[in-house]
This record gives structure tokens, C-alpha cells and sequence, in this order.
């Protein structure tokens, strides 16, 4: 049997809230007694041990940490370089107590522990002999705050850093001042603004709306780096970034530094773009201002880090981008999800209002993909396979449609 889909993981560990019990021990042996749906519509039981290991990791690390995709190379050696093992090792820091010393070795087995690398990549040998050659650790390695050594991605697209920025306030549709978030998403190798947007609110559907255009502009990055707030370890971003084939990934809690690049650029916002007799008027006309500040400023200004325009050295990699073309299939990547069950008349529920499925899945529990900010699309699935548009139900058309038996309707499904 395959090992459970970080998905269903995260259903067994929301049912721990409303499971009764005084104590966390008890929602969780409750848990344990009750029975969960896979992927593939198998039932499947999990033991309080096992409930109680996830619900650690997940409380430790974020969803990263129920995570259970499997690497493409499972089983291959990947050679890794001393810019991977430094940033691996800055990651791994903010781990241990500054109180209390520790030594390489420690350090190798928390990078292993915390899955930032794996024993199949660095041997300790290996990273012993990496850590003395590149004097990665300058300072005593008990002392977290020691001075970080610069790094970068070797190809565009194989990590964008991505972080939100308060920005100034604009008239909304009634003429009244909101405080404007900007979001933007930086590459790391070329330093390319890939996208940048100010939104009137700061929540899932201003992030999904940005990681669509994102993506949609500029491809699929191998990585998005990201911190550790709500919006960014929800299960809807996760879902996102595997179907896509991107990894998510999150800096160190508290540790702002871990996403240099994008701080970075968000100084350079501050000082050449805030600065600026700004058109206030709307979101609109701000991120008109915006996106030309970017496009002919910023991304083809020379930067002085790499010593040419950030979108001349994005172009050098054009050819190993992988591209997303807009179209409504891959829209469908971006939606949230959730599950209902068809009832008998082969309709569910849905936002206060009755759709028909779009096969007969009478008594089946499908799931729905739907647009959160418009919701003007509900798209089934059933096991993993896209089955179709759902549609509002119109009693008055059904009355007229010559009906076929069930099992007629089963051989269509």
C-alpha cells in the first residue's frame, strides 16, 4: 500500500480539532479509531503514534513537513556544490540553541533530519571536507549569527524568491484610502523582477491571483522560496505548487535574511519606486506605475551583483524554462479544492447553491476544483481523474431530457 498523500494527512490532522476529548492525547486516539478515504478510494486507518508523528512535524516545520513526493532520482546520487551545502547549513543553523555548542556533525545530522539534504547527496566525509576547504563556517558554529556568504543559483527559473511589502495607500472603488500589498517574485540566478503586484488585500486569493500571472509570464520555477506565514504554508499553496511540479520551499523562522534577494529588491522598491510622484487613485493606475518602473527600469537597468541587465541574463536560459501556456485547463492548476458528496439525485452543494455532476456519481465522493475569487467554474474530480465541468441545476431543463437507466449512465462514467 503507498504511503498517504500529504493531502490526507492534513484531513486525519483537522480532524483532531473536532474530535472529542479533554486532551490532545485523546482527539488524537479518537482519530486513530476513525476511517479516511485515499486518493484512490481506499479506507485507510492510522495509529495514534503515527497521528501524533505527523502533528509534530507539522507543528515543527509547516506542511513541509508531512510532505511525502518522492524525488525523480529516488535511489541516484546528486552531486551537491558548497553554494547548496552553504545555504543548506544557514538553514539548518536557527535550529539549535546558541546556549549550548555543537559541531559539524551536528550540524550534518540536522541537515538530514530536516530533509534539507539527504546521505545519497554528502557523505559526512564529504561534508567535513567541504565545510574546511570552503571555510563555510568562519565563526565558531555554535554562534547563529554568523556572517552569511553570498550564493546564487547556477540557471533562471531554478529558485524565485517570493515575500509581500506594505505599500502605500490608494482609493478604492468608493473613494475610500486601503493600505496596498505588494507581492512580488524574484529569481535568484538572474535577479529578474518576474512578477510584482500590489492587491488591496493581504490573503490566499491576493496570492494565488499573483502566482498564476507569475507563472503565466515567466514559467515554472524548480523552487519558490518563501517564509513562514499563514498564507504561504496553507494547504492550498501546497496543492498548488505539486501540480505545477514546483517545490516549496520555507526560510528558517525569523530569519529574514534567508530571502536576501528579495529584501533586497524591496530597498530598491523604497528608494527609486516609492519615492516617486505616485498616481494614487487606484490599484489599477498603481500597478500601471508599477509594472513600467519594472519592465523598463529595474529589469533592464544594469545590476551591479552580476554586471548586466537581470532580463538579458534570464534570456540566457530561455531554452530550459519550462513555460506555462494560459489557457482553461491550466487555470485549473490554480484553483482550491474540497470535496462533496453526490447525493442520490446526482447533484451536490455548493456556496448556497445545487450543481448537477457532470456523470453519474450518485452516492460518490467527488472533489471540486473552483476559482476561490470568482467561483464562476466548479470542475470535478473524481480519483485523481478530471471528469468535467459541473453545472447549476436547472430543474425546469431536467424535466424535459428523456431519461436512460442507471446502469446505461454507469457505462458512461
Amino acid at each position: 500500500m503507498k504511503h498517504p498523500s500529504a493531502y490526507l494527512r492534513m484531513r486525519v490532522l483537522g480532524a483532531i480539532d473536532l474530535a472529542p476529548g479533554s486532551s490532545i492525547r485523546d482527539r488524537i486516539k479518537e482519530v486513530s479509531n476513525a476511517t479516511f478515504t485515499d486518493d484512490d478510494g481506499v479506507a485507510r486507518q492510522f495509529t495514534w503514534r503515527t497521528i501524533s508523528t505527523w502533528l509534530y512535524r507539522y507543528k515543527l516545520y509547516g506542511s513541509t513537513g508531512i510532505q511525502t513526493t518522492e524525488r525523480s532520482d529516488k535511489g541516484q546520487t546528486r552531486k551537491i556544490t558548497p553554494e547548496q551545502l552553504l545555504e543548506a547549513i544557514n538553514q539548518a543553523l536557527p535550529f539549535f540553541n546558541t546556549e549550548k555548542r555543537f559541531n559539524k556533525s551536528d550540524i550534518y545530522r540536522k541537515c538530514i533530519e530536516l530533509g534539507i539534504i539527504r546521505k545519497e547527496q554528502i557523505a559526512w566525509t564529504t561534508f567535513y571536507r567541504f565545510v574546511k576547504e570552503y571555510d563555510l563556517l568562519k565563526k565558531d558554529p555554535g554562534d547563529t549569527n554568523k556572517k552569511r556568504l553570498a550564493f546564487a543559483m547556477q540557471y533562471a527559473n531554478e529558485l524565485w524568491q517570493a515575500d509581500t511589502l506594505y505599500g502605500p495607500f490608494v482609493k478604492d472603488s468608493n473613494g475610500n484610502s486601503i493600505q496596498s500589498y505588494l507581492i512580488v517574485f524574484i529569481d535568484d540566478a538572474s535577479r529578474t523582477c518576474c512578477h510584482g503586484q500590489f492587491y488591496g488585500n493581504e490573503n490566499i486569493e491576493s496570492f494565488v491571483s499573483a502566482i498564476r500571472s507569475a507563472f503565466y509570464k515567466r514559467g515554472v520555477p524548480q523552487q519558490l522560496y518563501v517564509d513562514n506565514g499563514s498564507i504561504y504554508t496553507c494547504k492550498e499553496i501546497t496543492l498548488i505548487c505539486a501540480r505545477v511540479g514546483c517545490t516549496l520551499r520555507h526560510a528558517p523562522v525569523r530569519d529574514g535574511a534567508a530571502k536576501g534577494k528579495v529584501e533586497r529588491f524591496f530597498r530598491t522598491v523604497r528608494d527609486s519606486f516609492l519615492t516617486k510622484q505616485l498616481d494614487l487613485s487606484s490599484l489599477d493606475a498603481l500597478n500601471r506605475q508599477f509594472t513600467a518602473w519594472v519592465e523598463d527600469d529595474y529589469n533592464a537597468s544594469v545590476h551591479s551583483a552580476i554586471g548586466m541587465r537581470p532580463i538579458d541574463r534570464f534570456g540566457l536560459d530561455l531554452k530550459q524554462i519550462r513555460f506555462l501556456p494560459p489557457d482553461q485547463l491550466n487555470d485549473e492548476l490554480f484553483f482550491a479544492e474540497d470535496e462533496r458528496i453526490v447525493k442520490k439525485d446526482n447533484t451536490f452543494t455548493f456556496r448556497n447553491a445545487r450543481y448537477e455532476a457532470p456523470a453519474d456519481m450518485r452516492e460518490k465522493t467527488a472533489t471540486i476544483r473552483f476559482d476561490r475569487a470568482k467561483a464562476d467554474r466548479i470542475v470535478v474530480y473524481y480519483k485523481n481523474q478530471r471528469i468535467g465541468d459541473a453545472r447549476v441545476l436547472d430543474l425546469i431543463a431536467n424535466g424535459k431530457l428523456k431519461r436512460c437507466s442507471r446502469k446505461q449512465k454507469e457505462e458512461n462514467l
